[in-house]
């Protein structure tokens, strides 16, 4: 076992080390922009916002009762079971989330189809130009 003398020229050096930047991601707003709409939660999201305000817009026609407003029983034309009071209230909410559901899902699939034929074409096009001058090369 090997002893340390007092000639030992021991010295503790303290080093400060500063934690290093995280690794910076590349921000892709194109990627962010392109990417596809979950048609579910756009789906809930419209239908809950239309089923609100057609509850809310029979509520204030039951509760005051305006003279010089439209007349809001001809969605009863479109909405079965509908009527201007409380219970057409809750009918006219089941038929707006119901509506808005379908209507927000439409749009984001159609967003969506719409954004991949777009991608595939703008893909397909540098595709062809990369390899425009294959023969040219052999």
């Amino acid at each position: 076992m090997a002893r340390l003398g007092s000639g030992a020229n021991m010295k503790l050096s303290v080093r400060q080390v500063t934690p290093s930047e995280p690794p910076r991601v590349a921000s892709a707003p194109a990627t962010a922009a392109l990417a596809p709409v979950h048609k579910v939660a756009l789906g809930i999201a419209v239908g809950a916002v239309c089923g609100v305000a057609v509850f809310v817009l029979t509520v204030f026609h039951v509760v005051l009762q305006p003279q010089n407003a439209l007349d809001i029983g001809l969605l009863s034309e479109y909405l079965t079971g509908y009527s201007v009071s409380w219970a057409g209230a809750f009918v006219g909410l089941f038929w707006g989330v119901l509506i808005g559901f379908v209507a927000g899902w439409f749009v984001a699939f159609v967003r969506n189809l719409v954004i991949a034929i777009r991608v595939f074409t703008i893909r397909g096009r540098a595709d062809l130009a990369q390899s425009r001058d294959f023969l040219d090369h052999i």
